[in-house]
């Protein structure tokens, strides 16, 4: 964080239980607590739930909202995104006020992740569902949708990385238009490549929804540089992204979806 100079930032949890199975990843809601607790206000954190008794899940969520948890992710649960689990989710974080981000994978079985079908139909129906549900897009089966001609079918390439030119009147582009309850978080490589594949649609989208995108890094080591930041600093300074676009992106619309102060 003072490498790069990020003045508070957020853990993402794994679940209730220290391993609850979800392909190894993260730490559990108490570790995640337990760790800001001990970082002098450097650090905020998100909580998550193992897929069980979804009918105590807004319970569960409220008791972690009264501890300090400021949103709900990275969920992991490979389920389809309607199911009646990942409902009750959604419908308690939007009863809370609590903003989600979900990782995504193409079908059920494939790597981990919320499911859902190419062009996100899940995701539009949640989005629409919950008007005030905060929903942040992350990973490459979400960010894959920013071109018009992404994979329609096939695993492997529903959850890959995009290259080449992006055609306008992709499923983002759409969903982000019409649908004022979706965020986008620009963090690891999917982000960065969709970003960046065609930097003149990169940056168009980023002036126009500079209100709902959020840098961040997705990382938990110190060894290598967040993807998109060089991209962001070198865009501001050459006078290609907006000094008021900017600022939000790196900074304001995280202070404001989180209620983070920062000095």
């Amino acid at each position: 964080m003072n490498a790069h100079g990020i003045g508070r930032a957020i853990l993402m949890s794994s679940g209730e239980t220290p391993d609850n199975g979800v392909h190894g990843l993260g730490a559990a809601n108490t570790d995640c607590e337990a760790i800001c607790s001990a970082a002098g206000g450097r650090l905020a954190w998100m909580c998550n739930f193992d897929p069980v008794c979804p009918e105590t899940l807004r319970e569960r969520m409220a008791d972690l909202k009264s501890r300090g948890a400021v949103g709900v992710g990275e969920v992991m649960i490979n389920q389809w995104m309607d199911s009646e689990f990942l409902e009750a989710l959604f419908a308690s974080a939007e009863e809370l006020d609590l903003p989600v981000i979900c990782h995504m994978s193409p079908e059920l079985g494939v790597s981990y992740g919320v499911c859902d079908r190419a062009g996100l139909p899940l995701l539009e129906q949640t989005l629409r569902r919950h008007p005030n549900l905060k929903y942040i897009g992350h990973s490459q089966v979400f960010w894959l949708e920013i071109s018009a001609d992404c994979p329609q079918s096939g695993a492997a390439a529903r959850n890959g990385y995009g290259h080449g030119p992006v055609k306008a009147g992709g499923t983002l582009e759409r969903l982000f238009a019409f649908c004022p309850n979706l965020y986008g978080d620009l963090s690891a490589y999917s982000a960065f490549c969709a970003i960046t594949r065609d930097t003149e649609y990169g940056i168009s989208f980023l002036e126009r929804f500079q209100d709902r995108l959020m840098f961040a890094t997705d990382m938990t080591n110190r060894r290598n540089v967040p993807p998109l930041e060089r991209f962001l600093d070198n865009a501001a300074e050459e006078g290609k992204l907006s000094a008021a676009a900017y600022e939000k992106i790196c900074r304001g619309n995280a202070q404001k979806l989180f209620g983070l102060i920062c000095e």
